[in-house]
């Protein structure tokens, strides 16, 4: 029910935000386990493990900066509405504008690390090759993954907010997040 309480200047600000925070992790996880394809040729779930490992981050970084992402966002504002504790109004409002925050956000941070080029060599290779696994799959086994996906990235927000200090926060981002970045 906050979320729904703020200002959507505020909510498109937090998103645009949780946006550049998301492709952070992103990009962490692909420098560092691009780093080690070599070490990973005869056993490729190291490099996925790596990846998994790390892209959790970009979660941390949202929840303790307050950040919006519309994912949280779909569980969020419906049970606050389901609760009474907001009106149904909210769901398209918030559902719109954290999707474009989010939007604006990831395509700021692409800007930048083309800009930068920091997308290059095994970092552009490993990119290369999650966009086509993704990419190349069933669209309805993709669109139920998905679902499932966003159902850890729900957990992990519920868990991260019902711990008391940072490493309960951390491992309650931590295990969803892992998980659901390596299936």
């Amino acid at each position: 029910a906050e979320l729904c309480r703020k200002s959507l200047l505020k909510v498109f600000h937090q998103s645009v935000y949780a946006g550049v925070y998301i492709g952070f992790g992103g990009m962490l996880s692909l420098v560092v386990a691009g780093g080690i394809a070599d070490a990973s040729k005869n056993n490729p779930t190291v490099q996925s493990f790596v990846f998994a490992a790390l892209f959790p981050v970009n979660l941390l970084l949202i929840l303790l900066t307050g950040g919006v992402l519309i994912t949280g966002a779909s569980a969020i504002v419906p049970a606050a509405v389901y609760e009474k504790k907001a009106h149904w109004s909210h769901i398209p409002k918030i559902f719109v504008v954290s999707w474009i925050g989010n939007l604006i956000g990831a395509v700021i941070f692409a800007l930048l690390v083309h800009y930068c080029d920091m997308n290059t060599g095994l970092t552009a290779d490993l990119a290369r090759k999650i966009v086509y696994r993704k990419c190349s799959k069933d669209f309805i086994k993709t669109f139920i993954k998905g679902i499932g996906c966003n159902w850890l990235v729900c957990m992990a927000v519920f868990l991260s907010g019902q711990a008391q200090d940072m490493t309960g926060k951390m491992v309650g981002i931590w295990f969803p997040i892992s998980c659901f970045v390596a299936i």
